[in-house]
């Protein structure tokens, strides 16, 4: 988008009576093919582009978009929100401009995008990752894997003065296999992803992610069913975050915070959780699935120490959170695309290492559940109640390792849930994935060492 053109547009916002205005400029190319049954199931790829208006009126928000970039349409969306602003209501002072001007390099790319998926070379990989993951066993009854590519370029004006150009790409790989004995069915599977072009693929290890994923199907296949009751559960690392992220990630968005939907309100300084725990959101790791080099207001991302030690240092902000809530900008502020508002979102969520040995873990817990890899679940974000499924589960007795165990789930709130990680091993790990909110999809990683949480609720059938 011309600069000219987007300085007059903000003008014309803040002259209809907006105290702020924003524009945020995307084009998104994508590409993704998918194997299933040694078939290729499906294969796309496209290109979206859309111009995203956030117009701020006293504190009310109003957002609009179009995939259209002629000056008349953009103008007429002005109108329009402005025709919808509220007659009154009070100011919100969003603190300090975000100013400057920044662009991307085109020679510091060196990210690879897809062009043939015969010669890249795509199609060789989803073949062979096919081959060994059917190779495990012949209870091995459906493998489907696939590739997914993303590159967008944005540029964000604001009527502060800011202009930011940026250019993200990510590539997944991901395999899903069903194993079936005797009419009982188990599923595995593995996606390891980067924020980086399709070199990620030159040294991704998909025959080793496919065979893992495929053995733990195989595995949960001959396992017996989960016991119940309250009970120490060591948390495998890496995925086993899925639940920080979900049942305490959440509450500590300003988001959540300015909605008064959050167990943590009023509560930074105070104890939250076990002295041993220390959890961080960190967008700055490079390569990782959640990292930004700014985020969708344009702000610069950090790494955010959100508990130290036990005690709650801070909450995850966007521009309004902070000023509404009175807490530090974070750099949080993100969207799936130009079609949502940005709100405060999670970057790279994880609970830090901790300095508990694997043997020191399993010698403290003495009888439990050890839930090396974690499932779906689902969690009501206002209260922290958590549900989550154990996809690979193992029983322990007397801090020895026994039988493969399956249809265990881990249940309770997640503030609660923290005072009872009474030890963190040493093991971080991290893991991408795909999160939904208010702001639509995004990229994050979920991560941490394994833990020990004593008790836990776990949900099985014996």
């Amino acid at each position: 988008m011309d600069p000219l053109q987007a300085r007059r547009l903000l003008d014309h916002a803040c002259s209809a009576g907006a105290g702020f205005a924003e524009l945020f400029v995307e084009e998104t190319r994508f590409s993704s093919i998918q194997l299933r049954d040694r078939r290729v199931e499906s294969a796309s790829a496209g290109t979206e582009f859309g111009i995203g208006l956030r117009m701020i009126f006293g504190s009310q928000v109003l957002y609009g978009h179009t995939s259209r970039e002629d000056i008349g349409a953009l103008e007429r969306l002005v109108e329009e929100l402005a025709q919808a602003r509220p007659r009154n209501g009070q100011d919100l002072d969003l603190g300090d401009p975000i100013t400057g001007r920044s662009f991307a390099d085109p020679a510091a790319r060196t990210g690879r995008d897809p062009s043939d998926p015969q010669k890249d070379g795509r199609l060789a990989i989803l073949r062979m990752a096919d081959e060994a993951a059917r190779a495990v066993s012949p209870r091995v009854v459906q493998a489907t894997i696939g590739i997914l590519h993303r590159r967008t370029r944005l540029t964000i004006f604001n009527s502060e003065g800011l202009e930011r150009e940026g250019d993200r790409t990510w590539t997944r790989f991901n395999v899903g296999v069903i194993a079936e004995h005797q009419g009982v069915r188990q599923t595995g599977s593995e996606a390891p992803g980067e924020g980086r072009g399709l070199e990620f693929l030159d040294k991704l290890d998909a025959v080793g992610n496919a065979r893992a994923a495929a053995d733990r199907a195989v595995r949960m296949l001959d396992a017996s069913a989960a016991p119940a009751g309250e009970m120490p559960v060591l948390i495998g690392n890496g995925f086993g975050g899925v639940i920080f992220h979900e049942a305490c990630g959440h509450p500590l968005e300003t988001e959540a915070l300015r909605r008064k939907a959050t167990p943590f309100a009023g509560r930074i300084g105070e104890m939250v959780a076990h002295p041993c725990l220390t959890a961080i959101d960190d967008g700055t790791i490079p390569h990782a699935w959640g990292s930004l080099d700014f985020d969708d207001e344009g702000t610069p991302t950090a790494r955010t120490t959100l508990i130290e030690n036990g005690v709650l240092r801070t909450f995850l902000s966007d521009r309004i959170g902070a000023a509404e809530c009175g807490v530090p900008r974070s750099g949080s502020a993100r969207r799936e695309s130009y079609r949502y508002a940005p709100v405060s979102r999670m970057r790279n969520t994880f609970i830090n290492a901790g300095e508990s040995s694997q043997e020191d873990l399993f010698a403290s817990m003495g009888d439990g559940l050890w839930a090396v890899r974690m499932g779906g679940g689902s969690v009501n974000p206002a209260t922290g109640e958590f549900n989550f499924a154990v996809e690979e589960g193992y029983l322990v007795k007397a801090g020895k390792v026994g039988g493969a165990v399956r249809g265990a789930t881990l249940t309770g709130k997640g503030h609660e849930i923290m005072p009872r990680i009474r030890m963190v091993g040493r093991d971080l790990a991290m893991a991408p994935g795909t999160c939904g909110a208010a702001s639509g999809l995004v990229p994050v990683s979920v991560g941490q060492p394994s833990i020990l949480v004593d008790p836990i609720l776990v949900g099985g059938r014996s």
